[in-house]
């Protein structure tokens, strides 16, 4: 049996302060580092020593949760940028008010970029296939994955075995300090048991 535990970076100085997050390197407010203490808590103590290996997305905010996890789990995160944020493109930097305000594209499909320089949802799920792919093949047996809001949405919908179409009209969005339990049987079944449990940070 595989144990697939994604958790949602915490929360970032761009979650108070009104600007967009994607590709811009935020770290976490003093509140998102305490969160992540309490999941590294909470989960050292529901993992029990068992051997695992971390993934963490390369940008600040993922960065920072993961190191935090990893030090009460005593494991140093891998970087993977598979598992940045999606890109927006010119707007990051920016702010949420200037991204309504100068979209150059409503986004209706999978398709679609808000900005030409962006990448549209699938241009974010071919970008996370291959680390996908790899995850659900190798011999780990216990895989953390620290990463964001809308890539987690992408991985959830891969795990759940439905195409990138499906997008179109459903998401499994999480929360900001989120964690998600799934299991992949040895028969390759897969099991989602938890999603974006908010109790890790409370």
């Amino acid at each position: 049996m595989k144990t697939i535990i994604t958790i949602q970076h915490t929360q970032s100085i761009h979650h108070t302060n009104g600007m967009v997050g994607s590709w811009t390197d935020w770290e976490l407010s003093e509140k998102g580092l305490q969160q992540a203490e309490k999941i590294g808590s909470r989960l050292k103590a529901e993992l029990n020593e068992k051997y695992a290996t971390l993934y963490s997305s390369d940008l600040m905010r993922a960065k920072q949760t993961a190191e935090t996890i990893g030090r009460h789990l005593d494991l140093a995160p891998v970087l993977r940028k598979e598992l940045r944020e999606r890109n927006l493109g010119k707007c990051c930097g920016k702010s949420v008010q200037w991204l309504r305000e100068n979209m150059e594209q409503q986004e209706k499909t999978v398709d679609d970029r808000m900005f030409s320089d962006a990448e549209s949802r699938r241009d974010e799920w071919n970008r996370l296939k291959p680390f996908f792919d790899e995850i659900i093949s190798n011999g780990e047996q216990t895989i953390l994955i620290v990463s964001h809001g809308d890539l987690l949405s992408v991985f959830n919908t891969m795990f759940m075995g439905l195409d990138i179409e499906s997008m179109n009209t459903f998401e499994a969005f999480g929360l900001a300090g989120g964690v998600s339990y799934m299991y992949v049987d040895d028969e390759g079944k897969r099991y989602i048991k938890r999603i974006s449990d908010m109790s890790y940070v409370s």
